[in-house]
């Protein structure tokens, strides 16, 4: 009588590591990775039947592939997989590319950047000064 006990202690034992194993797995699985249902329906079936859900979730719910890659809690670098570093936009100041050409432009270009700012600023400058002084403006003068 005591074997049967340890058995069945075993036997539930096993399928409540097995039904963790199965919950940790599912929420810790990335969208792309769950199949047939949606992830709040697989959290379900497994909590509300540990033996044949966490069998279904490793059948049926999970991509077949996924248990092949490694896994880590936290990702090391950037957290972009080597696959995806190539289609993701580069900050300018982590591009090299950007950073050198920034040396390179002639201190010519920001001076006449500068300049037409400058002459801007007074044409609208002068066009406020016109207008509290009554006078119209250039564009409302009738053509001579």
């Amino acid at each position: 009588m005591s074997d049967m006990i340890r058995l069945y202690g075993l036997l539930f034992l096993a399928e409540v590591v097995l039904g963790i194993c199965a919950l940790i797995s599912c929420l810790s699985a990335e969208e792309g990775e769950i199949r047939a249902l949606p992830r709040i329906a697989w959290v379900l079936i497994i909590l509300f039947f540990p033996l044949v859900g966490s069998i279904a979730w490793f059948v049926a719910g999970r991509e077949a592939g996924a248990s092949r890659r490694p896994r880590t809690a936290w990702p090391m670098g950037n957290g972009f997989s080597e696959r995806d570093r190539g289609h993701r936009q580069v900050a300018p100041d982590d591009d090299p590319a950007f950073l050198s050409s920034l040396g390179e432009r002639p201190r010519q270009q920001d001076q006449e950047l500068f300049r037409r700012w400058e002459d801007d600023l007074r044409r609208r400058e002068e066009e406020l000064r016109r207008r509290e002084d009554g006078s119209p403006r250039e564009q409302d003068r009738p053509e001579v």
